[in-house]
């Protein structure tokens, strides 16, 4: 083996240098990071690096910190120092912002033999974080940013003012997620169906930003094309059902579509997924509504089903999304107790129980989910008001004697009501057409049914076949199919509708004269 060989196998690496050789006050001067030493219960400059000096110059040694060392007395810095020499622990401070405009994390530490004494030393270790802390605060600008695009957003796919309908008093309310929160998709909505029946819904996006309230402003607007087919409940969110899993496969939404009709005292709803609907009746007592719920919308192969809880004279309803009852470390039961027992002592306006129930559940700026709120009052009507809101009906038993018989009844009780004599005959006109229609296309049982409310006249007639009438141009050798083109010309507006039970509705309006 060559000589050479042998020597290089036979050398023994240099030996490393002890800790305690090292030159410590040259290590530290070295140091990109800041240090500073300071010693006794007032803190005197023992030493500073060369970084630390750089950055805030040279302080005299020797001195109290808390004059010479003001860029620390900014950072708040002393009373950790204080309590690492009294504790003897170390202590750490994130990502300050120095007087030199950039950012450090200091930790501190104990030095000598001071434990318990209040004699030893501190030792200041600033590390310099400003590329880290610039990137994090330009990411908190960008999500930042991002809320306030889907804030507004989110606003600007909601009612700006809801419908008003003639027999409720309706408020709601809409709070986004705190800061640190990405927006979701909830909505709600009033839509009017003419008639005197009133459409609510209430809904949520299970998405977070831009895109949550996006998909929720589709749906919302389908809704609202859905609503004017007058269709049963169960049928509106099988028709959701469908559009939310085109719009977007992997988001799905849950919902409750529900329809006041003032003459059956009911709220008529379905619901995909989402929260029961909340009733106090005319006594005090909290009603949470029933089974059928069927899956989120967007899931696909479910058939929904309408179910129908009681809304009388003096009842106040409350839909509403997770974020008022959903709290991480609470059953989600126990979430809607509490709301209904908030409900059972909220008295007031609709917009009052709103802020009451917001504030029950503890809801603020901070709050971490989106919360929308929607409060309807069926009013029970005493006095001079009651006298606005009347009803009147009569079974229609067929026959050549049931057309005059329509005439005279509905004329009666428009005089009954003062109606003025214009409105007096058209009212009796409409009612007059749309028996001679049932009679000539409808089947057995048959009713006509008049209703005033402050606001408008409806004539409403229900038989048992399940065609729906439409206006079509009648020629001049026709015999029928002027009828509904007679009242759609001289009403504010008409419309038909499938009744349970396989029958229907066709109704018409009249606005009132206001005084």
């Amino acid at each position: 083996m060559p000589a050479a060989r042998v020597e290089q196998l036979t050398d023994e690496p240099p030996p490393v240098p002890a800790v305690d050789d090292l030159p410590v006050r040259d290590v530290l001067d070295r140091v990109p990071a800041l240090v500073a030493l300071v010693h006794g219960p007032d803190h005197r400059i023992a030493y500073v690096n060369d970084a630390y000096t750089a950055a805030f110059g040279v302080p005299p040694l020797g001195q109290r910190a808390r004059e010479a060392l003001p860029e620390l007395a900014e950072l708040g810095l002393f009373p950790l120092l204080d309590q690492v020499q009294r504790s003897h622990k170390p202590r750490t401070l994130k990502s300050r912002k120095a007087p030199d405009g950039r950012s450090y994390t200091f930790t501190c530490a104990p030095v000598g033999d001071g434990a318990g004494g209040g004699d030893g030393g501190v030792l200041v270790f600033a590390t310099d974080v400003t590329d880290h802390a610039e990137a994090a605060e330009r990411l908190r600008a960008s999500e930042r940013g991002q809320r306030e695009t889907a804030v507004t957003l989110q606003r600007s796919l909601l009612p700006q003012k809801l419908e008003e309908p003639d027999d409720l008093r309706i408020a709601a309310t809409y709070h986004p997620g705190g800061t640190e929160a990405a927006v979701g998709g909830d909505w709600y909505d009033v839509i009017t169906l003419g008639g005197g029946r009133t459409a609510l819904v209430i809904g949520d996006v299970m998405g977070r930003g831009v895109r949550a309230a996006a998909v929720m402003g589709q749906l919302r607007t389908a809704v609202r094309a859905y609503a004017r087919l007058d269709l049963p409940p169960h049928e509106i969110l099988q028709l959701l059902d469908g559009l939310a899993a085109e719009i977007d496969a992997n988001q799905i939404a849950t919902c409750v579509y529900a329809i006041h009709d003032p003459n059956e005292g009911r709220l008529l709803y379905a619901s995909a997924g989402h929260l029961p609907i909340l009733v106090r009746d005319e006594k005090g007592t909290v009603h949470r509504a029933d089974e059928p719920t069927g899956p989120p919308l967007g899931t696909g192969g479910w058939v929904h089903a309408s179910g129908s809880i009681a809304l009388a004279p003096g009842s106040t309803a409350v839909l509403y999304t997770d974020g008022l009852v959903e709290r991480r470390n609470q059953d989600l039961d126990e979430g809607i107790e509490a709301l209904e027992r908030a409900l059972a002592g909220a008295r007031g306006t609709p917009q009052v129980i709103c802020d009451r129930l917001v504030r029950s559940a503890g809801v603020t700026p901070e709050h971490d989910d989106d919360v929308a709120v929607l409060v309807l009052q069926h009013p029970a009507r005493t006095g001079p008001e009651h006298d606005l809101f009347r009803n009147a009906a009569l079974e229609l038993l067929g026959g050549v004697e049931a057309a005059p018989r329509a005439r005279a009844f509905a004329s009666g009780v428009l005089t009954s009501w003062r109606f003025p004599t214009e409105l007096h005959d058209l009212g009796v006109l409409a009612a007059s057409e749309l028996v001679a229609n049932s009679l000539q296309h409808g089947t057995p049982p048959m009713r006509l049914r008049l209703r005033r409310t402050d606001r408008r006249l409806i004539i409403e007639v229900t038989d048992g076949d399940d065609h729906l009438p439409r206006r079509r141009r009648a020629e001049p050798g026709d015999e029928s199919g002027r009828g509904i083109a007679i009242v759609a010309t001289i009403a504010s507006g008409w419309g038909s509708r499938h009744t349970p039970g396989g029958g229907k509705a066709v109704w018409c309006e009249f606005a009132l004269p206001r005084p």
